[in-house]
């Protein structure tokens, strides 16, 4: 009897709180770049990622090595994804997305592309009936909330250094205060993206650290097509855990050392669409925003590694002021603009002097950890990239000219090893641009 009761019981339970089943929707696209660039470049991986032209490297007979053409083409960031959606339990509507590509795996344009993740995230949306609002709390790897928002370019790398690219492993909990207002937080941490250091890029700064990343923000949308973002990044990372102390009777030991470098990086973003035509805009105040994919980084500013001294080390981050600014017209055939604007302010503070020539404090390059997007040399960045997209259903055609200007800097070079100036880790007197040129074909079927 208690059997038979229980059944029926248990029936209207999971009527009640799970609704329905969770929805299956696979997309994803194959994509196609073709690439011509006028001039030796750095880029990521397959070259397809672009940062920007290397500087000149004049040869005795007067030939600048880097001035020559290239040319690739590949598919490896063609993506299959998995969207789920439309489970629910109670007042919770819950999701998720799986996302990968095969864009790993090769050195320079050489080697087998590997399939990769991308994104892997759950949802939970609590829907609140009295304001006629919806929280959000995401978790897992997903777009940095700095990122999230995107330039109009067709280009791999979309817009960087101008402006934040990185997914990255979070929890974030969006609150919808009304219906035109959401508050943003988000505790991050670092995986494929991440800040540099001794090591090189690593996320081992972060794990030694044991402080998440944190975001907070505030958006702001009307019903006339206006979409504005304010936030603020705050990040704190340990470059080493362990160091050279010596003790005050000459000893010296591995020590645990309380290394620390804290950076807080403040952006504004806008957005405005009607009818066929959208304006996007995004301005950064990075502080070592290299774990975001932006120009900069951090150097030393004094080594505590003499006698009584505990081995620890002190840092200053790089300070850059990046923006860009996107338009799109049309809907079957579209026509794009991109700019870009990156400054080169200094670091914050004086840098530790590794020489002193001439009255001039020198610190070495090699006391800096740099993005892997730039040179310690770059004073300032400019890039213009016109695009046209044609769309006939699913499949799309474009082709973007990308005009990348650098300015670069002179180092003080002194037995073959370079040095910037310890004021404010820049280079100083003259400087000149480099440009290249980059014509990029799309072709992309999506499903």
């Amino acid at each position: 009897m208690k059997r038979l009761f229980f059944i029926p019981f248990a029936c209207i339970v999971t009527s009640v709180f799970a609704q329905n089943e969770a929805q299956l929707k696979w997309y994803g696209f194959v994509r196609n770049y073709f690439t011509f660039d006028s001039r030796e470049s750095k880029s990521g991986t397959d070259e397809l990622y672009y940062y920007l032209p290397l500087d000149n490297s004049y040869q005795p007979d007067g030939t600048d090595i880097n001035a020559h053409s290239t040319m690739k083409w590949t598919a490896i960031t063609s993506r299959l994804g998995l969207d789920i959606k439309g489970y629910s339990y109670g007042k919770m509507a819950m999701g998720g997305k799986i996302e990968a590509d095969f864009y790993n795996g090769l050195s320079g344009v050489t080697g087998v592309a590997s399939f990769r993740l991308r994104q892997a995230y759950s949802t939970i949306t609590w829907s609140d009936s009295l304001h006629n609002t919806k929280h959000t709390l995401k978790v897992g790897q997903a777009w940095h909330p700095m990122a999230a928002d995107m330039p109009h370019t067709t280009s791999l790398e979309i817009g960087v250094p101008f402006g934040p690219f990185s997914r990255t492993p979070q929890v974030t909990f969006d609150y919808s205060a009304t219906k035109k207002i959401t508050l943003t937080a988000s505790a991050l941490w670092q995986m494929q993206y991440t800040s540099g250091g001794p090591e090189g890029a690593s996320a081992n700064y972060i794990k030694y650290a044991n402080t998440p990343e944190g975001y907070l923000g505030v958006s702001f949308k009307d019903d006339c097509g206006f979409l504005g973002r304010v936030g603020v990044d705050v990040l704190s990372i340990k470059p080493r855990y362990k160091g050279n102390a010596v003790l005050d009777d000459g000893t010296k030991y591995t020590a645990l050392v309380k290394d620390r470098l804290t950076t807080v990086s403040p952006f504004i973003y806008a957005q405005y669409k009607k009818d066929m035509f959208e304006v996007k805009a995004k301005s950064i105040y990075a502080q070592a925003g290299e774990h975001m994919n932006l120009n900069g980084g951090y150097g030393v500013t004094a080594k505590y590694d003499n006698l009584g001294e505990d081995g620890h080390w002190e840092y200053t981050p790089t300070r850059y002021s990046s923006s860009w600014m996107s338009l799109m017209y049309g809907k079957k055939w579209q026509g794009l603009l991109f700019i870009g604007y990156a400054k080169n302010l200094g670091t914050a503070d004086e840098l530790y002097v590794d020489k002193t020539v001439g009255g001039i404090d020198l610190a070495a390059v090699g006391n800096n950890y740099l993005s892997k997007n730039t040179y310690a040399n770059v004073m300032s960045m400019r890039r213009l990239a016109p695009a046209v997209v044609a769309n006939w259903g699913k499949l799309s055609m474009s082709m973007e000219w990308q005009i990348t200007y650098v300015e670069y800097g002179d180092f003080y070079t002194i037995d073959g090893v370079k040095y910037i100036s310890a004021k404010d880790g820049r280079t100083e007197g003259d400087t000149h641009w480099v440009t290249n040129h980059r014509l990029q074909t799309m072709l992309k079927y999506s499903f």
